[in-house]
């Protein structure tokens, strides 16, 4: 609403407007998701069922005082060329962090990260895990490795640096390691799979005030055609869609909705208890590029989910429980929300900007997606498809609905991402932390 008399020809922006309380009531059901003629991409079908679209292996830390074992592990697998010989292998990519330790043994924080570590080991974009720890953490390996199911067991080995007697034998250990692990992680093949197996991430950043009306639109077509050929999509970023979960609750059942206002509910005290406030959300960036208050961000941010029912709401990095469009909750950083997603089960990540966003994930590709045809010729190495002729008329929403999906599936089926050619991914990995460090 506006916060003072505002003139005919006055630039209306954040200076001028405040967030209220004020919410439609009329917003419609969600139709059922259509069915769709089937369609497929290659994968690798892992012993659980589920289907990666890459084939990596990780170097796993438990706490930070293993990262720097696990990043050398990483660098020395690669320096003395062994991944060589194995072409089926993607890489490997070390997955550090800077907590672990320093909390209580149990708890919201400590359930947090562990089904955060626990779900990116068992993402089927990994082949395999060598899981390394310190050995005194509050986060024990063992424990971890205990949290699986014995098909995944059987894909990780794990050690810790006071086991093996110090920093070197520990790398020289990872090394060996790894090296018995390559010859299997390399014998997996991609098979033609039906696209009901993909699991997709929806992320947004650098958004601007075309975000909400190109490409997050076109993005929420492509997501309604996953969901009509039986996939599961991933809507985040709670922070961002406060003050447009009307649109959520009209499309979900009520115990749905619940769990969706326990989530948001959960949030309104967190910030208050440290002096925040939900609308605090938008950027600088945001803002330069026309945004004002979150709402206006919350509404495009949402339009991305397309207009499919809402199947479940889960907590951050939880196995996701049915196909269909699911929110999990997280913050609004893109690489936490992210990080959240691929703990979660996402294998491949669309993520919309206006402003220009430089991201990537490893082990899950991301496909950036332009909402204006400036930023795309801007910064053509790094945007994959750009939605900006919507603006002119030169494309219909549909029509950019389309072409995303067939990228996602060409993506999924091996098709290299704009930020995978530039190598991103390998220091995106951003556990949310919350509660007090001891």
């Amino acid at each position: 609403m506006a916060s003072s008399d505002i003139a005919p020809g006055e630039h209306v922006h954040s200076h001028n407007l405040a967030m209220a309380d004020m919410r439609s009531d009329a917003a419609p059901s969600a139709p059922a998701a259509e069915p769709s003629a089937m369609r497929y991409f290659d994968g690798y079908v892992r012993p659980d069922g589920r289907v990666g679209t890459r084939n990596y292996v990780a170097v796993l830390s438990s706490v930070n005082c293993s990262a720097t074992v696990a990043r050398q592990i990483a660098e020395a697998v690669e320096r003395q060329g062994l991944l060589d010989n194995h072409p089926g292998v993607d890489g490997i990519v070390p997955i550090v962090h800077g907590t672990g330790c320093g909390m209580a043994h149990e708890g919201e924080a400590y359930e947090l990260l562990r089904r955060t570590l626990w779900g990116t080991a068992a993402n089927p974009n990994f082949g395999a895990i060598l899981l390394v720890g310190l050995g005194c953490e509050v986060i024990q390996t063992g424990q971890l490795i205990a949290d699986y199911a014995a098909d995944a067991r059987e894909r990780i080995e794990t050690f810790t640096i006071q086991q093996m007697g110090g920093t070197r034998k520990a790398i020289e250990e990872g090394v060996a390691r790894v090296k018995t692990l390559l010859p299997e992680v390399a014998a997996a093949k991609r098979e033609r799979v039906p696209a009901s197996r993909l699991v997709l991430g929806l992320q947004c950043g650098g958004s601007d005030a075309w975000s909400g009306v190109t490409v997050n639109p076109a993005l929420g077509n492509a997501v309604d055609r996953l969901v009509g050929l039986g996939a599961t999509v991933l809507l985040s970023e709670t922070p961002e869609i406060y003050g447009a979960e009307h649109l959520l609750y009209a499309r979900a059942t009520p115990e749905v909705a619940a769990k969706l206002r326990a989530r948001l509910d959960w949030w309104e005290d967190y910030t208050s208890a440290r002096g925040a406030e939900m609308d605090n959300n938008p950027s600088p960036g945001n803002k330069a590029g026309g945004l004002t208050t979150i709402l206006e961000k919350s509404l495009g941010a949402v339009a991305k989910a397309g207009t499919a029912p809402l199947a479940d709401v889960i907590c951050y990095g939880e196995p996701v429980p049915t196909s269909g469009l699911v929110f999990m909750d997280s913050p609004g950083f893109d690489p936490c929300s992210a990080t959240g997603q691929v703990a979660s089960g996402a294998t491949l990540i669309a993520f919309t900007t206006g402003r220009g966003s430089a991201f990537g994930y490893k082990p899950s590709p991301s496909i950036k997606l332009s909402s204006n045809t400036q930023l795309y010729e801007h910064m053509p190495e790094d945007i994959d498809l750009d939605c900006g002729a919507i603006l002119t008329g030169n494309a219909s929403i549909e029509e950019k609905g389309k072409e995303i999906l067939d990228y996602l599936l060409a993506t999924a089926s091996g098709q290299r991402s704009k930020s995978e050619a530039l190598g991103y991914g390998g220091m995106e990995f951003v556990p949310w932390q919350i509660g007090a460090v001891m």
